[in-house]
């Protein structure tokens, strides 16, 4: 799969196919369970779910891919890394309990 940026720059495809991988994942397994518990049929919380992971893949796209600059990269401190690191895992964190409160509460 050749990807290539606005520019016509070519781009390195795996970081993009592991995020829509990652939203196709979490788009179809919580997302018709979390619409059930919110009382919505399934056929309506399927197209829901599959509007989550267009949408999530077209911003992964966008972000990943076609704004991608290759010129813009520099060295990033390892006390930033390690900070963003740490924000990363305490916002999946939150959002895996978000995502699992209609299975505990419901």
């Amino acid at each position: 799969m050749r990807l290539r940026n606005r520019d016509g720059s070519p781009v390195d495809p795996v970081p993009f196919l592991v995020l829509a991988a990652m939203a196709f994942a979490v788009a179809y397994s919580f997302g018709p369970i979390y619409f059930d518990a919110l009382g919505v049929d399934l056929v309506p919380a399927l197209a829901l779910s599959t509007a989550a992971f267009l949408g999530l893949t077209a911003l992964a796209f966008h972000r990943l891919v076609w704004a991608f600059d290759p010129l813009a990269r520099e060295e990033v401190p390892p006390g930033v890394r390690f900070r963003r690191l740490l924000l990363a895992a305490v916002v999946a964190a939150l959002a895996l309990v978000a995502l699992a409160l209609p299975l505990v509460a419901g």
